[in-house]
């Protein structure tokens, strides 16, 4: 084939490039696109095939998808999941805690119209005479002057000046019970209530009979929000003499006071209820402890009488009965199933133990069918003790 050489504008023929020959253009001119070299052709050979692509390009990393496979989908979690698995058990927790706390909020769901309601006076506790004065009938007169003075100071609206004339009568008369509620009545003008109960239980210490201190006690206990004890005090007051005073009173709190009540009752029936329902499940948690601790018993009644669980059973369990014997026992031993002093052998508790070791049982099998392999476990202590065990109880020497 004749090829063509070119040079500037000019043409020449050229003989076939020799192998290993280099082609230079020339550096006026621009070279010419590359193209892949053909090779030159072998002596008798025919036209030149077309070029051959070009190389592929290198392979990534293996994946499984490139060998054509699937990808399985990731089997563990995202932490996403994870989180919101941490949420809804933490969400349980709370639910749990709301339960745990609902007595509690049961017992303050009650609301009450507290109107009317004022702050207990703290003032030090009111004269009360010595019970235990000789009275006269002198004292007997001047303290009813003082009582007969105190209630004009009262008409009057002086009440701090009643206050003193009926605490001059109680301590010339201490043991008339209606000076100190005539006092209450008074105490409960001035919003102090809880001086007012101080009065009115001395009252009635005196006089359990007297309506009177009943009923300013119930005005007082209304003052501080008592509301059963305000219903209780006026009622009793209204049997004992009926004062339509003390009726209208008792009206206005005993609707209060009876939703206390109920909401008590509700209270503690729940409260019943749940103390029966843990009682139940102590019970219940109780018998399956039981049943538990038997059965496991039973499981380990059962393995001392499979003989520790020794692989295979020990009747006829020991591979080949030793064939051959083991060395340093004696020659071979004997079956094992109604051996004489088998008994004896498990009831040796470091025997059992023994048997129960994996590795002691994988290398006393080996031993048992193959003595020569005892050579392989004379470092190892815990089956060289165990031979050495059962040896001396067979008799043999050690």
């Amino acid at each position: 084939m004749n090829g063509r050489r070119t040079r500037g504008h000019e043409t020449v023929g050229w003989a076939e490039p020799a192998a290993g020959e280099v082609l230079v253009c020339s550096a006026s001119r621009q070279p010419p696109p590359l193209r892949h070299a053909e090779p030159a052709p072998g002596p008798g050979i025919g036209p030149q095939p077309p070029p051959s692509p070009p190389p592929p390009a290198a392979p990534g990393p293996w994946t499984p998808a490139n060998m054509g496979g699937k990808i399985p989908p990731a089997t563990h979690k995202t932490k996403s999941e994870e989180n919101t698995k941490e949420e809804k058990t933490d969400s349980k927790k709370v639910e749990e805690n709301i339960k745990t706390d609902e007595p509690s909020s049961e017992e303050s769901d009650l609301e009450i119209d507290n109107e009317g309601v004022i702050e207990p006076d703290t003032d030090a506790p009111q004269e009360m005479g010595d019970e235990n004065v000789e009275i006269t009938e002198e004292m007997m007169d001047q303290a009813n002057d003082k009582k007969v003075a105190a209630i004009d100071a009262l008409n009057n609206g002086e009440l701090q000046k009643a206050i003193d004339l009926f605490t001059d009568a109680i301590k010339l008369n201490p043991r008339l019970a209606i000076l100190y509620a005539k006092r209450a009545s008074v105490f409960i003008k001035l919003q102090k209530p809880n001086a007012a109960i101080r009065d009115c239980d001395r009252a009635i210490e005196i006089n359990p009979d007297s309506a009177q201190p009943y009923k300013w006690r119930g005005k007082a206990h209304r003052l501080l929000g008592h509301w059963e004890e305000a219903a209780h005090d006026l009622a009793l007051a209204c049997k004992l003499d009926y004062d339509e005073d003390a009726s209208a009173m008792l009206k206005e709190v005993q609707p209060r006071a009876q939703k206390i009540a109920e909401h008590r009752r509700k209270y503690e029936r729940k409260r019943e209820e749940r103390e029966i329902k843990e009682r139940i499940e102590r019970v219940k948690k109780a018998r399956e402890e039981h049943e538990r601790a038997q059965r496991e018993e039973e499981a380990r009644r059962q393995s001392g009488a499979q003989y520790g669980s020794f692989p295979g059973g020990f009747p006829g369990g020991m591979p080949g009965n030793f064939p051959g014997g083991m060395p340093g026992m004696g020659g071979s031993m004997p079956g094992m199933a109604g051996m004489p002093g088998l008994n004896e052998i498990l009831s040796d508790p470091e025997v059992l133990a023994a048997m129960q070791d994996p590795e002691v049982m994988v290398a006393f099998q080996d031993v048992a069918q193959n003595p020569a392999n005892m050579s392989k476990y004379q470092s190892n202590p815990k089956v060289m003790n165990l031979i050495s065990k059962l040896s001396a109880k067979f008799g043999g020497q050690a």
